[in-house]
């Protein structure tokens, strides 16, 4: 009778083994010899995303804005993952807080809403990164949800849009009447340059079926006289 039993690992599990409190080996997913005196402790290895909270972060405006993030990431090194920390997870956790602190120390407000969310995440995930490393962690991404500033600065930062906003379709309107007034002007020195072309338009606009009495001196310089 053979003195080993089997065991079988499941898809999307790392299995670390130990004899005697010494680990030999990690069984990946498939059916492997289980010697008698051995322990096991299961290791998922699938991607995972975890939910950073809102953290209250002061820029170097003295404005107190809430970041949201979101990290994803998975266990590269199962038994790193079990023997270096007692909590790994915690620890990438407080790594992107400490990161989005310093990555905002140095920026004002308005650049965090503008530009900075665009590539806060980048920093914030290469600081995580070097943290998972040492606990068996690899941290793919840190996305930055949210940047939420206070009401205060948003009512004025809303108000600030309307009144830009509000100046362009002043400006707009503005401009259409110059261009109108301008095109009026033009037309009126057209027909003061030739009263031909004044009389055309005016009859032009009379209503249909209206007679146009002319005067002597409407009447063409060549016609016949009485």
């Amino acid at each position: 009778m053979s003195m080993f039993q089997k065991i079988t690992v499941q898809p999307g599990v790392n299995i670390v083994e130990y004899v005697d409190g010494v680990c030999t080996r990690v069984l990946e997913p498939g059916r492997h010899a289980k010697p008698a005196r051995a322990q096991y402790r299961a290791v998922s290895v699938r991607e995972r995303l975890d939910l950073v909270a809102p953290q209250e972060v002061l820029t170097s405006d003295g404005v107190t804005v809430r970041v949201t993030a979101s990290v994803r990431s998975k266990v590269v090194d199962p038994r790193r993952f079990l023997e270096a920390a007692d909590d790994p997870f915690a620890l990438v956790y407080l790594a992107v807080q400490v990161a989005l602190r310093e990555a905002l120390v140095d920026v004002d407000a308005e650049s965090v809403v503008r530009a900075v969310r665009r590539t806060l995440g980048d920093s914030v995930t290469l600081a995580a990164r070097e943290v998972a490393q040492r606990v068996g962690l690899d941290v793919l991404e840190v996305v930055v949800k949210d940047v939420i500033l206070p009401v205060e600065l948003r009512s004025a930062y809303a108000e600030l849009v309307t009144a830009k906003t509000r100046g362009l379709a002043q400006l707009e309107a503005a401009r259409a009447e110059t261009a109108a007034l301008r095109s009026l002007a033009n037309g009126a020195k057209l027909l003061d340059e030739h009263p031909a072309l004044a009389r055309l338009r005016l009859v032009q606009a009379l209503p249909y079926g209206s007679k146009l009495e002319l005067s002597l001196a409407d009447a063409p310089a060549d016609s016949p006289s009485e």
